[in-house]
């Protein structure tokens, strides 16, 4: 099995876990609502609890997402938000907070369209800690990997409950960070969540890989976070956030003028319930 490296990542997951506590991890797109409002949000969702954040790039063509998160992507993208803004971001970010941990989630077209070579380098230079590629199989990482190494970023994979054996080993062999575990069948915001069989394809995963797993894709509320806190190291908590933040837009009105500080409560709110949940999961026994 593979053995964890000493990124942010792996070493905030690793942490946690000696304190017994699972990772919340919120996301949210990149340039929604706006792009001024990104970086303070970062610092809200960290205030309220995040262990690390997953900050979505916004791509034309979002195949594996919901009509919640397509949305936002469809507002980032309305503020012509790009890859390179997006590291922009997170410099900024960096500027305040140099401990909690950045993923990037997106697809690999923009990364092409920049260089992979001179993405890692920028990722690693703004301080980006990991990046989970959605239409990047670990088969097809011969061009890619190499320069995300170089650059000390974590690349991270999603695994779904379909995934075949040889798959989740190619996940153990090329993957870093931790493994993304679908926790569905379906696009994100999606309702086919089953307990019973997310625990089941779990622990067959583990038999894979020495990796942390971070649950997401199906966390809608607290009583689903509760229930994810007690199967994974880390949960991923995305389209309930996000419809918070379209939420706030369509409460704007005709004008477009975002209530900010209304967004940070609203979003300081939802993830304290989150937390709160996932804390009581962790004072119980967990099945990892």
């Amino acid at each position: 099995m593979q053995k964890q490296t000493s990124s942010r990542v792996s070493s905030r997951l690793a942490a946690l876990k000696a304190e017994g506590k699972t990772a919340l991890i919120p996301y949210i797109t990149a340039g929604d609502p706006h792009p001024d409002l990104t970086v303070p949000l970062m610092h809200t969702l960290v205030k309220a609890g995040a262990s690390m954040l997953e900050l979505g790039v916004p791509f034309s063509d979002p195949m594996a997402d919901g009509p919640v998160i397509q949305k936002a992507v469809e507002r980032a993208l309305a503020h012509q938000v790009s890859l390179r803004q997006v590291l922009s971001m997170v410099a900024e970010f960096r500027t305040t907070d140099q401990q909690t941990p950045v993923i990037l989630m997106g697809y690999l077209n923009p990364i092409e369209a920049m260089g992979v070579e001179a993405f890692a380098e920028q990722a690693q230079a703004v301080g980006v800690d990991a990046v989970l590629t959605v239409d990047m199989p670990p088969e097809e990482t011969q061009t890619y990997l190499p320069s995300l190494k170089k650059a000390a970023v974590d690349l991270i994979f999603l695994v779904s409950p379909t995934t075949p054996q040889a798959r989740l080993q190619a996940v153990n062999e090329q993957g870093s960070g931790f493994v993304y575990y679908v926790s569905l069948k379906g696009v994100t915001w999606a309702n086919q969540f089953d307990e019973g069989d997310v625990a089941q394809h779990v622990a067959t995963l583990r038999q894979h890989t020495a990796l942390p797993v971070a649950i997401g894709f199906g966390i809608r509320d607290a009583n689903t976070a509760h229930a994810m806190a007690r199967l994974g190291d880390g949960v991923i908590v995305g389209s309930a956030l996000v419809k918070l933040i379209e939420a706030q837009v369509a409460d704007s009105g005709a004008n477009g003028e975002i209530d900010a500080p209304a967004l940070h409560q609203r979003l300081t709110e939802a993830m304290q319930g989150f937390s709160q949940a996932i804390a009581q999961a962790d004072t119980q026994d967990k099945q990892v």
